[in-house]
Formats: C-alpha cells, structure tokens, sequence
C-alpha cells in the first residue's frame, strides 16, 4: 500500500472520530420516533399516511429550506421509482400539502420539544456547552431571551384563537404570532445554541392580552430546573430590566446582565448621577487592540454596586455598569449599560460586559438568520384554525437547531459547509442535487458533495 493510501485511511479515520455521538440519521431516528407518538385527530380509516410521515414531510422542507422539496420528490417518484424523501427522511408516502396541514393543526407546539431536548443533550455530550461556558463570566451558560415575530397579516380571514393582535389609528387590524427563542451564547463563540421556545398567546382566565414579559415568566416556571445545573446567567434587553421579572429570575435561581437604558429608568439614572459628582462610582480604563481591524480602542468601564432599580421603599438592589468603547479622535465606537445581580469588581466588570453584549448574538446568529438566510421564519407556510402556525415554526426552529448540531458533530457537513463558505451557497446545491438525483442516503450525497469540490476523504457509497 503506498504512502498517500496510508495517509488518506488514516485521515479517514480520524474524522469518524469527530463524527461525534449524533449523525444526521441519528436525529432523523429520533425525530420519526417522536412525530410517530403525535396525537391524531383522523377518525375512520382515513389514515393512509402515518403521522410520522406527515410531520417528517413538512419538516424536511424546513430542514431543506425547500419550499418545494415534497413536490421536487413527487415528480422524481414518478419518473425514477424512487426519491429523497424516502432516503433522506425516512418517509414512505408523501401527502399532499394540505393533507399536512390539516392534519398538523390540532397538534400543540409543545409535542415537538423533547427534541430541543435531545440536541441540547447532544451538545452538551460533544463537549460544546462546556467550552462556551469557558468563555463566559463565572464559567456560567449564557441565555439570552429575546421576543420574534413569526407571523403577520392584515387579512380578515387569516388569524386564529393564538393570535395576537393590534388595531391601528385608520381601523385596520393586524393579527400576528410572537415567540420568545432563548438560545445560548458566549463571548467569542460564532455558536447560537436554541433552546425550546416560549409562545406568546392568549392565556386562560386571562383577560389582558399576552406579553413578551409574561412569556418569559412562563419560560423561567418551566425550564429553570433544566437549564440551571450548572448556573446560568440570563441576557435580555431592556425590556427585561424590570424589577417583577428580576425577581422572578432571582426566585427561580438564574443571575442575570440586562441591558438598562437610561431612558426608562429615570430614578436609576438619577441615582447615578449623584454618585458621579460625589464622586463615588468606581472606574477602569483599557487600551486593547482589535485582532480584526487592527486598530487600537479604549474600553472605559464605571459600575456601582447596590444600586435601587425603582423608586419604591421595596426596590429591588441592582449592580450597574456603563461601558464606553473609543476609536481614533476620541470617536464613540460603542457605548451601553446593564443591570445585573453579580457584584461587579474591578477584576470582573470587563467579563460582565463582554457576557452582557453577547445577547446581540440572539438578534444577529439566531433571529435575523431565521428571517433572511433561507429559513424565511416569517413566511406563512400556513396558518390554520388552531396550532398549525406555531407548530411550523417550532419545526422551523427545531431544523435551525440541527443545522448547528450537525455543523459541530458531523464533520462532513462541517468540512462542505466550511469549503461553500456561505450557508446560501450550501443549501442552493443541497436544493439543486436532491432535485435531479436520489441519494441512497445523507452519508452518501455529502460523499458525492466532497468528490465533486475534491476535499475528502469521503466513503464509496451509493
């Protein structure tokens, strides 16, 4: 055997090893095993396709981000004998798309999250939670916790009992859905880690409409036990530095960095204010230079600890802290504030702030990415009389979350995902292929995938 054959078997060989614990049929097992055990409504012998299949189906559109993925499987069923749906996701017959949607309405959300549950497991046996809290202030697990809309419109016959809805000064109405999408973060890390979504929908017996607030205490009552094993530090924007949800945070045992804008707590800021010509607030000066740009920048830094966060006898003691980054002239690069209930030191504020400023992640890494990069999070997909809105979207969210499973566990997917550079690029050619060509299965069509760009070492398959 000569040397270069030696070689590749032992390259070959080393990235089975970072395959990981989860594979793609890995997750797709476990999900057909889930969406086997959802409630169905059918009644008679109107069942020719199993409940597996119909929410596999809908969610391999998501996971492909292919809106015509099913009809592309159809045409080649017919033509060829045989198709992706089958091989990739296990689906024996393919409904039509309102068949799914019919059936997929009655279905609650709720019935899906124990596979954030399994990819929240997985990333915490490959090692990557752990990694990201090594980044973090107090080795904690960064959550942030940030309001998406996911569904909009001003039609009369397109809303349902889940909606949300706001009426505008010409009389007009718009009926929208809302979801919280807590993901996990760390300064430094490109990773966005979702975790299971929290609806904002009308409650029972409440008579005010639901909020972003309310959601996030219904989120804390049900996850905390969860996701707070080994301490974790909840982000949130402004919104959030409220005293009633602080208080929740602290009973429910999380810490928390907020962002607190100046504007919206009056009494806070005053506070300040009298500490500053005291003067009696503490400060630390940094000059660091950006690896990226290449430039220097100045970090100035001033906190207070013990700070009241309202006006009131009762209020609840907050630890602050201002940041001001400067450029070139003295120019304002950045500039924010938080609350948190971590005491702030000199040798910690600049972890504090760099872990507070990690919440953009959930706007940029897992927000925006939802709405602009082919997931279309808020195209309606299908709205129903019931669930169906929120159940796509959890869909939606659940597909996002393997993506970055697979992009840390797989490391086939990782090498073409890497060598493609953008994640259009990737999934334009996933769409093209899976088009025109069956694969046996996924190990086979990133096989063909790495062949065809020559990076290997790939597998003789199919």
């Amino acid at each position: 055997m000569s040397c270069s054959s030696v070689a590749f078997l032992v390259v070959g060989s080393r990235f089975k090893q970072l395959m990981g614990a989860f594979s793609f049929s890995d997750l797709i097992s476990r999900l057909r095993d889930c969406a086997a055990a959802l409630p169905d409504s059918r009644k008679g012998a109107n069942t020719r396709f199993t409940m597996a299949d119909i929410a596999l189906s809908a969610f391999s559109i998501f996971f492909m981000q292919c809106p015509s993925f099913l009809a592309f499987q159809q045409s080649m069923q017919r033509q060829k004998g045989r198709n992706n749906a089958r091989s990739l996701f296990g689906i024996e017959k393919i409904p039509s798309d309102n068949h799914v949607r019919d059936i997929l309405d009655p279905i609650e959300p709720e019935q899906l999250f124990g596979m954030f549950d399994e990819v929240y497991q997985a990333y915490g046996d490959c090692g990557l939670l752990e990694a990201m809290r090594q980044n973090c202030v107090n080795n904690s697990q960064l959550i942030a916790l940030d309001g998406t809309r996911y569904f909009s419109s001003q039609s009369e016959n397109i809303h349902c009992p889940n909606c949300s809805c706001s009426t505008h000064s010409n009389g007009t109405t718009t009926h929208y859905h809302v979801a919280i999408t807590p993901v996990i973060v760390a300064p430094g890390r490109p990773e966005a880690v979702a975790l299971k979504p929290e609806f904002i929908r009308p409650q029972d017996g409440n008579e005010k409409q639901d909020c972003e607030i309310n959601a996030g205490k219904r989120w804390l009552a049900q996850h905390a036990e969860q996701y707070n094993k080994h301490g974790a530090i909840l982000l949130g924007d402004d919104l959030y530095a409220h005293q009633p949800f602080c208080r929740q945070v602290l009973l429910h045992g999380f810490h928390f960095i907020f962002t607190c804008k100046p504007s919206s707590h009056v009494h806070l800021s005053r506070w300040i204010d009298e500490l500053d010509r005291e003067p009696e607030l503490q400060s630390l000066r940094h000059r660091l230079k950006n690896r990226q740009t290449n430039q220097f920048a100045t970090w100035s830094y001033r906190w207070a600890n013990n700070a009241p966060l309202t006006e009131e006898s009762d209020a609840l003691k907050v630890n602050w802290c201002e940041v001001i980054q400067t450029g070139k002239g003295g120019k304002v690069l950045y500039r924010n504030t938080f609350i948190t209930d971590l005491e702030i030191t000199e040798q910690n504020v600049a972890a504090i702030v760099a872990s507070g400023r990690s919440r953009w992640k959930i706007e940029n890494e897992n927000n925006n990415t939802l709405k602009t990069t082919g997931y279309n999070l808020e195209h309606n997909f299908g709205h129903g009389k019931m669930h169906l809105s929120s159940l796509l979207a959890t869909m939606n969210l659940l597909a996002f979350a393997m993506h970055g499973l697979l992009d840390h566990c797989d490391a086939h997917y990782r090498l073409i995902r890497r060598t493609l550079v953008t994640r259009q690029t990737f999934f334009d050619d996933i769409r093209a292929l899976t088009r025109y060509h069956c694969f046996a299965s996924w190990i086979a069509m990133m096989d063909f995938m790495m062949k065809g760009l020559e990076i290997g070492p790939y597998e003789s398959q199919g």
